[in-house]
């Protein structure tokens, strides 16, 4: 055998060999490009039509148990609503929210769906999909406010049209840190701390010296939900979006997650969700009846 024969023979399975192990890469969801990786956790729904999706069921209204010991809630009928459009089956895991992440990652579930925060600093580990609810600030007043008129939704909040305003906050919160931050840039406000969202409520609805509130959109869905006579004023102050999390891996999962959200919200599914569960309609257990 001449030498460029023994030559081209070594090049041939030196190749083969850089091939296969390429191919057991991309197998296994990690080849070099996106695009060409393997997303083995739809793979795997796609093949047993199953799809696990991991919640901490404490939570309301959007994942909690119901008399029945069940998990229920907004996040509960939106799996089952994402899994109609992929004709999956759904199977809800109960997991606790700090152990969500590693549950994705251990692969006990394939899909993290629990009211969780987009975390920036989370993303070099998995995948975010489309925000589905924004959990932001909210500046809230009684309906009978002058605020009201005066700051008409999506209109800014400046500090300077709060002056000489007293401003509930829950201690800690982040509108407490907002208001201070406020106070620190010179605003001639008043700020009042609280222990609870709900003692923040109580004295916005009773205290007459109590002009507003800074509290979450949740809260605010909550209170607006169970008749308060409480009204949001003016343009959110922050974002706090909440989305379903796929593995690092599943772009595939992640692209489904999206396009399954985008038509639940163009066929009104995703407001429908959250006329339901934030309902004045609700009895004390949270549970539309």
């Amino acid at each position: 055998m001449n030498r460029r024969r023994r030559w081209l023979l070594a090049a041939g399975g030196l190749l083969a060999l850089v091939i296969f192990l390429l191919l057991q890469w991309w197998w296994a969801g990690d080849g070099p490009l996106p695009f060409l990786r393997r997303d083995r956790v739809w793979a795997q729904i796609q093949s047993t039509r199953i799809w696990r999706v991991g919640l901490d069921p404490s939570f309301p209204p959007f994942e909690f148990l119901n008399d029945e010991g069940e998990p229920t809630g907004f996040d509960v009928d939106l799996a089952h609503a994402i899994g109609r459009v992929w004709e999956v089956d759904v199977e809800i895991v109960a997991v606790g929210f700090d152990s969500l992440i590693d549950a994705l990652k251990a692969e006990r579930i394939d899909t993290v769906l629990s009211a969780y925060p987009i975390d920036e600093r989370l993303t070099q580990d998995i995948l975010y999909a489309q925000p589905y609810f924004d959990a932001g600030l909210r500046l809230v007043v009684r309906n009978d406010s002058p605020l009201a008129a005066k700051l008409p939704p999506g209109e800014a909040v400046e500090p300077e049209r709060l002056r000489g305003l007293t401003i509930a906050v829950e201690w800690g919160s982040e509108g407490d840190m907002v208001a201070r931050q406020w106070l620190r840039e010179g605003a001639a406000l008043t700020v009042r701390p609280f222990e609870t969202p709900a003692d923040g409520l109580a004295a916005l609805e009773l205290d007459a010296t109590i002009d507003a509130l800074l509290v979450d959109q949740v809260t605010f869905r909550q209170a607006e939900a169970g008749g308060r006579p409480v009204i949001a004023a003016g343009a959110w102050l922050t974002s706090n979006p909440y989305a379903a999390i796929a593995p690092k891996r599943g772009n595939e999962l992640r692209n489904a997650l999206d396009q399954a959200l985008a038509e639940l919200a163009q066929t009104g599914a995703l407001q429908q969700l959250e006329e339901k569960w934030f309902s004045a309609d609700l009895p004390e257990n949270g549970t539309p009846e």
